[in-house]
């Protein structure tokens, strides 16, 4: 066997590689919306278990599942009722983060609703339903929680920033949903636009592309088609998406594994978007 030259691996000997150190959250605060349900669930349970202080936030009470979160553990969970489709609301999380913690490790936006509607009869109220909640709400409180972002942040361990598009951004959806198309592919070019700016305060901001996920949204879909096995049929494990998959995802894009990603659009879709097709 060939020997390594003295002193010429040092570097990479001495530095931390274990994924006790590269995915560790413990103590870590992260703020999810919509984390009462559905892929928002999901990424809050990866946290939690990976022992980071969870903040969920909804319209409904979702505060029965933070208690089950934190009872599994090691991190612990604790629900927020607001919409932050409005701005009060928004205040009174950042008010409430400030009192609580001081700081904000990493904000998922991942609250989000569809609308689908004929082309010809397509509302202005449900475009605006859906992208005060899936685009405008999503730069809103980035921008208030900045200040606690900026107070986590430091040159080796910046704030996250991680906010949840959709396949549909990039592709041509079956059904009419041309707001939820819309304000997605605005997500995506937005977390780009964001992580360029927010580079000089040791932020970064990534993005993640879902296909399909077992959620309230893709209750309908799952069911017009027979079932989520047909729906993922053809992809990874002829499967849709499972909580591990996205919880893996933000744990990498929050953690030390991913201190050096920013501006990034991870699409999460078992190969859907890249699959062949006749």
């Amino acid at each position: 066997m060939p020997k390594a030259e003295e002193g010429e691996n040092d570097f990479v000997l001495e530095t931390a590689l274990g994924r006790n150190t590269l995915f560790d959250m413990t103590g870590k605060v992260v703020l999810v919306t919509g984390g009462g349900s559905g892929i928002g669930a999901m990424i809050a349970g990866g946290f939690a278990a990976n022992g980071a202080d969870v903040y969920i936030c909804s319209r409904k009470d979702c505060s029965a599942f933070a208690n089950q979160l934190t009872q599994k553990g090691p991190g612990k969970c604790k629900a927020l009722t607001a919409d932050v489709t409005k701005q009060e609301d928004i205040d009174r999380i950042v008010e409430e983060l400030q009192r609580q913690a001081g700081k904000l490790h990493c904000l998922v936006n991942n609250a989000g609703a569809n609308w689908a509607e004929p082309l010809e009869k397509f509302s202005r109220s449900g475009w605006n339903k859906t992208n005060d909640l899936n685009f405008t709400s999503v730069f809103m409180l980035t921008k208030c929680v900045l200040p606690l972002l900026k107070s986590a942040a430091s040159v080796l361990d910046p704030a996250r920033v991680i906010n949840i598009a959709s396949i549909d951004a990039i592709t041509t959806p079956a059904l009419e949903t041309f707001a939820y198309s819309a304000g997605k592919a605005g997500v995506v070019h937005m977390s780009e636009v964001l992580a360029g700016r927010l580079i000089q305060d040791n932020i970064t901001v990534n993005c993640i592309l879902p296909g399909a996920f077992q959620s309230r949204m893709m209750r309908a879909t799952i069911k017009s088609l027979g079932g989520s096995e047909n729906l993922g049929r053809g992809l990874i494990g002829n499967r849709i998406g499972r909580p591990g998959d996205v919880a893996g995802t933000c744990l990498f894009l929050a953690s030390l594994a991913g201190a050096w990603t920013t501006g990034a659009k991870l699409v999460l879709d078992g190969g859907a978007v890249v699959r062949p097709r006749l």
